[in-house]
């Protein structure tokens, strides 16, 4: 059963204490939207990568990168401030100017920019066109919300400020979040993910450029069309993939996800007697008891 509502109300264990102002709420208005489960994006050779820019890659030390990083097409000395241990992967450049230890991979790295191009376009480009909950949701301010898997559409900037966020789904679920121009994110702000959520399943495309704050902890991957910055200390559980500008670290961390996979898992469902049009009953990945507030009819 999917939860087809970004703002649908979740009771741990027994709902009893609430059922009538569910009740309540449930004849005030509509049956809730409906998402539409999104495939993953496909990052082809851009996987690897935990960094990928086109300008610069500049770093204040001492950050921790895990997996590979790329520059295309400027030059491999426009990759400045790391030290030798600071990359855990392969560092790929267009030339011999790299840092100590770098690749020179320009038909590779060719390779892997286009195949950023094609998936920034999918993510972009994904339909049906996000309405309701999943258009604007927080009116462009996510801080403080829940949201369930599927594709949300920002028609300006994105800001996750004041409160952390939570994406609030099982593990094969996909988040892809469409967002016209830039997305800031608050200093000390978190990502949180929840009921078995992966990073590796989560996409921001950024139509201009992504500001993560200072501290901030962000998950997913970032497909700016411009730039991206992480202020010092802040985490990207995800990749920065940044089309033709810089990607900016200062004391950072960042980790390539990688998605992890149990046997798939069939939530029970059944309606609770007296109120089967309002609340479902399942279990979560772990076996305890979860009861959502959704028309009998999903």
């Amino acid at each position: 059963m999917n939860i087809n509502n970004p703002f649908a109300f979740r009771f741990l264990e027994n709902p009893t204490g609430i059922l009538g102002a569910a009740l309540a709420m449930a004849l005030m208005g509509p049956a809730p939207c409906k998402a539409q489960p999104q495939p993953t994006v496909n990052l082809g050779s851009t996987a690897k990568f935990a960094v990928l820019s086109g300008s610069l890659i500049s770093n204040v030390p001492e950050s921790a990168i895990s997996g590979d990083v790329g520059l295309s097409p400027s030059a491999g000395s426009k990759i400045t401030g790391f030290g030798a241990t600071e990359i855990t992967g392969t560092v790929y450049t267009v030339d011999q100017t790299g840092p100590a230890g770098s690749v020179p991979a320009a038909s590779d790295l060719t390779t892997a920019k286009g195949d950023l191009t094609t998936a920034y376009n999918d993510a972009a480009g994904r339909t049906p066109v996000p309405s309701g909950p999943f258009l604007n949701p927080g009116a462009g301010d996510i801080g403080g919300l829940t949201l369930i898997p599927g594709l949300y559409k920002f028609t300006s900037t994105l800001a996750v400020t004041g409160s952390d966020v939570t994406l609030s789904g099982g593990e094969n679920d996909v988040w892809i979040f469409q967002i016209a121009s830039d997305l800031n994110v608050g200093s000390g702000i978190k990502v949180i993910l929840a009921g078995g959520a992966q990073a590796a399943n989560i996409f921001w495309q950024v139509g201009t450029s992504a500001t993560l704050g200072t501290t901030s902890v962000f998950k997913g991957t970032i497909l700016a069309d411009q730039s991206i910055s992480l202020k010092t200390g802040a985490t990207l559980d995800g990749r920065a993939l940044a089309s033709t500008a810089a990607v900016t670290l200062a004391s950072s961390t960042v980790t390539r996800p990688v998605a992890t996979s149990s046997a798939l898992h069939r939530p029970t469902a059944r309606s609770i007697p007296a109120f089967g049009s309002l609340f479902r009953h399942e279990t979560d990945l772990n076996g305890r008891a979860l009861y959502r507030f959704a028309p009998i009819s999903e």
